[in-house]
């Protein structure tokens, strides 16, 4: 029986195209929560930008692709970076003038900005973020870095910040976080607060730094727009986040009525 349904925000519940969550995907999670379901948000967004979800109500949150997680208000986890390896990836991007988000747990700022930053501020409907220099990056708890990479790239980036592991949704950056954080760490630090099993759990997703809680919930359902090495983790895939993607897979497994 599932208990507690796990959603990723960007091409999950909200559609790249409006920016908005469909009202079929309004309707189906309300009418779960209403069985006594949970629902909690698995995203790499941190809080200060979680600024689409409307009056959508939710059990909790996994941010930051796990580094960073709360029930109402509560921080359940919370894992930084090793600071080596921040000030390791601060000299990567200084020296090559590569564009990077750095986000601590209330704020996120820019290095090197860009079209491609400019883009991203876009893309996840925020405005754009402030400078941050590298003394005062150097100051913080870094909880993510989003260094403007390509995956090509991405390989000898991260073998120099041995410390951390990555996550790619979009293909013009990637999420970096401390290793052993992950949208599954996430999962597991909820549901050992709630007291049921994973067995008991259902993830949706739909990017590359979503495949891990795919791949460890009870039930992995990739969105019809996911990349097929996306689809390839999951258990079940559904239609688009834009076709009715989250009411169809609820319907599928009998947690919505038909």
């Amino acid at each position: 029986m599932i208990k507690a349904l796990f959603f990723d925000i960007d091409g999950t519940l909200v559609s790249f195209k409006t920016h908005c969550i469909p009202q079929s995907t309004i309707d189906a999670i309300n009418e779960v929560r209403k069985k006594g379901i949970k629902v909690f948000i698995a995203t790499g967004r941190p809080k200060i930008i979680i600024n689409n979800l409307g009056d959508l109500k939710f059990d909790g949150f996994i941010t930051m692709n796990g580094a960073f997680c709360y029930i109402e208000d509560e921080v359940i986890h919370e894992n930084s970076i090793p600071n080596t390896d921040v000030k390791t990836a601060v000299q990567l991007v200084t020296d090559r003038n590569i564009t990077c988000v750095f986000v601590t747990e209330n704020k996120m700022s820019l290095v090197n900005p860009s079209q491609l930053s400019d883009e991203f501020s876009k893309d996840l409907a925020v405005q754009q973020l402030p400078q941050i220099s590298i003394d005062e990056i150097l100051q913080e708890d870094i909880y993510q870095m989003s260094p403007f990479i390509t995956s090509e790239e991405e390989p000898e980036f991260m073998a120099q910040i041995p410390g951390c592991e990555a996550g790619r949704w979009h293909p013009t950056f990637v999420d970096v976080v401390a290793k052993g954080n992950g949208k599954d760490r996430g999962i597991d630090e909820v549901i050992k607060r709630i007291g049921i099993k994973l067995e008991e759990t259902m993830a949706f997703g739909d990017g590359g730094n979503d495949i891990s809680m795919l791949r460890h919930a009870g039930i992995g359902v990739a969105m019809g727009n996911a990349k097929d090495h996306v689809k390839a983790v999951a258990n079940y895939v559904t239609d688009s986040v834009d076709n009715d993607g989250i009411l169809k897979a609820l319907k599928h497994f009998n947690l919505v009525e038909n």
